[in-house]
């Protein structure tokens, strides 16, 4: 039970959080103790209220990255209890140089065998902060691109329920882009609109963004083994998440770019990422408006599929008429054509205001039981 004073300061603080944000969230004591002096919540980070023993665990992949490494880890926030660097079979052998220079307790080094990419490399750190019983996992890039220091911002939606999972948007602010390479920005805004429409989150951008958090409760329903191993895995996260109707927010943060050298280059992935995009996009649909929730949305894209396919057929046919037969189309033949094609797009039309109606909105985690007791994870969404 909470003590009066303990009840009243985090009204205090839920009053703030809606009033002002996340950094007007100063703490007003150190901790709150009911009447027998137990502590029954602590401030973690920056005001963030944390519930005594929360396990929050940072993953880092680590891949070419030997430069930046021990100043990403010296600046990660003392509330966070366990950290796993997974050296991804790294040429320059980051893990052994971790080993060797760092002095932090918290520090867990994994070392890969074989190369399986960033997304590989995270999983591993998921499976080995679940199995240590962590409840929040963030997961930061370790070329000191992302700023350890916002963790807290990515933490305290979770922890208010406001959210399953976050995920850094560097688009949010206009003035940050102006060091983002031309052919990055181009390519993510690309990308980001694809991921929409594979994901069914409209409300998110910035998909390739590698600084996640994710609430324990939703990251062991989610089919680990089927998640793409390499830099398509935020993306396919997303999709995954969307499988299980998780509540994603965007977090803002700046694009930081100094001497790293990025192994992501957009020429190399565009087309990859389009295939897969489409891919999810056809599963995401199905699953979503077939298999499982036969919706009015569902009845919007069946007569839109049905219309324009008639229109197109009627079109295509008095179109080859005309070229190959001398033939001109009569105004009704053409109205016979457009007019499905017409009513086609308006289906749709309506289908896609649902879509995006729909976007997970209420984070699932506070409803779902743990699996961690059962020492097994389940595939939620392995069916996908």
């Amino acid at each position: 039970m909470r003590s009066s004073r303990g009840n009243a300061a985090i009204r205090s603080y839920r009053l703030r959080q809606r009033n002002y944000g996340i950094a007007a969230l100063a703490p007003e004591r150190p901790a709150y103790h009911s009447g027998t002096g137990s502590v029954l919540t602590r401030v973690g980070m920056r005001g963030c209220l944390l519930p005594d023993g929360t396990h929050i665990a940072v993953i880092i992949p680590c891949y070419r990255s030997k430069r930046h490494v021990m100043e990403v880890l010296r600046a990660i926030p003392p509330a966070v209890t366990a950290i796993y660097c997974i050296d991804d079979a790294c040429p320059e052998q980051t893990g052994h140089y971790i080993t060797a220079t760092n002095i932090d307790p918290r520090v867990t080094v994994h070392v890969r065998p074989v190369n399986g990419g960033v997304g590989a490399a995270t999983i591993d750190g998921y499976e080995m902060a679940l199995a240590q019983g962590a409840d929040i996992c963030v997961k930061i890039d370790s070329d000191a691109q992302m700023d350890p220091s916002l963790i807290p911002f990515f933490v305290e939606p979770i922890m208010s329920e406001h959210a399953d999972y976050t995920k850094g948007n560097r688009f949010f602010n206009v003035e940050d882009l102006v060091d983002m390479p031309r052919a990055r920005l181009i390519g993510n805004i690309g990308l980001s609109f694809l991921n929409k429409f594979s994901s069914g989150y409209w409300n998110v951008f910035d998909p390739t963004n590698g600084y996640t958090a994710i609430h324990a409760r939703v990251l062991e329903r989610l089919p680990l083994a089927k998640i793409d191993s390499r830099f398509y895995f935020e993306s396919d996260m997303l999709f995954r998440l969307g499988c299980l109707s998780a509540c994603v927010k965007d977090i803002p943060i700046a694009a930081r770019y100094g001497d790293e050298d990025s192994n992501l280059k957009i020429q190399n992935v565009m087309i990859p990422f389009f295939v897969k995009a489409v891919r999810n996009s056809f599963k995401r649909i199905f699953f979503r408006y077939i298999l499982r929730d036969f919706a009015i949305a569902s009845v919007f894209l069946m007569f839109s599929l049905i219309f324009l396919t008639i229109g197109f057929s009627y079109g295509f046919y008095y179109l080859a008429q005309s070229w190959f037969g001398g033939k001109l189309a009569t105004p009704g033949q053409v109205m016979l054509s457009a007019l499905p094609i017409i009513v086609g797009i308006q289906f749709g039309l309506s289908f896609l205001h649902y879509d995006i109606d729909s976007s997970p909105r209420e984070p699932i985690h506070p409803y779902l039981p743990a699996l961690r007791s059962t020492g097994t994870t389940t595939d939620a969404a392995s069916s996908n």
